[in-house]
């Protein structure tokens, strides 16, 4: 094997030599973990995709059978459709509520996977790798597209040196105190 197709295929944890680098392997596997992540995302899109054409047909469903519920005379029967209608149109609401938190799982998501892909940037970036200021730049980066709260306390829990778990236990303490104010709200 001649010296120059030797250079062309960077050492590996599997196959080590003096050009091995723990960095290259981290930069690896964050892509990895980032390929990942947009495999899933894609596939649930399209699976959520799917069930939003379902729910907005059975939604329709509902309205025509609720409608048609109405122009009957009064008996025992319609007031059961009716009741069924009114039940079906509130499990929708729940499904609502679980395509909302899949939209909310799916903006997670999505920030992880570009935070991972600007992190595995600056990791392969020699120049920058060993420079504070790039760190704190790309710190300040992710920390700007957190949208909700939990997540930026998350992120401030981590960088403070919590361990993960600290981070967790700590954010929904917050997220219950948060709550519980919320709930003390008195309106007038």
């Amino acid at each position: 094997m001649s010296h120059s197709e030797n250079t062309m295929s960077p050492s590996t944890s599997e196959s080590p030599d003096l050009d091995w680098s723990q960095i290259r392997e981290t930069v690896m596997m964050l892509n990895l973990a980032i390929a990942q992540i947009t495999g899933t995302l894609e596939e649930g899109d399209d699976s959520i995709s799917n069930l939003a054409d379902a729910f907005t047909t059975m939604v329709g469903n509902v309205e025509t059978a609720h409608m048609a519920a109405e122009e009957l005379p009064a008996s025992t029967e319609k007031d059961t459709i009716i009741k069924n209608c009114e039940s079906v149109v509130s499990e929708m609401q729940h499904t609502i509520m679980a395509f909302q938190f899949y939209d909310k799982f799916n903006q997670r998501l999505s920030h992880v996977s570009g935070s991972l892909g600007v992190l595995a940037s600056l990791m392969s970036d020699p120049d920058k790798l060993y420079n504070p200021y790039e760190w704190r730049g790309l710190q300040k980066k992710i920390q700007s597209k957190y949208t909700v709260e939990s997540d930026r306390l998350m992120f401030e829990y981590i960088l403070a040196g919590h361990s993960v778990d600290e981070a967790l236990a700590m954010t929904k303490q917050a997220e219950k105190s948060a709550k519980q104010e919320d709930d003390d709200v008195e309106l007038f």
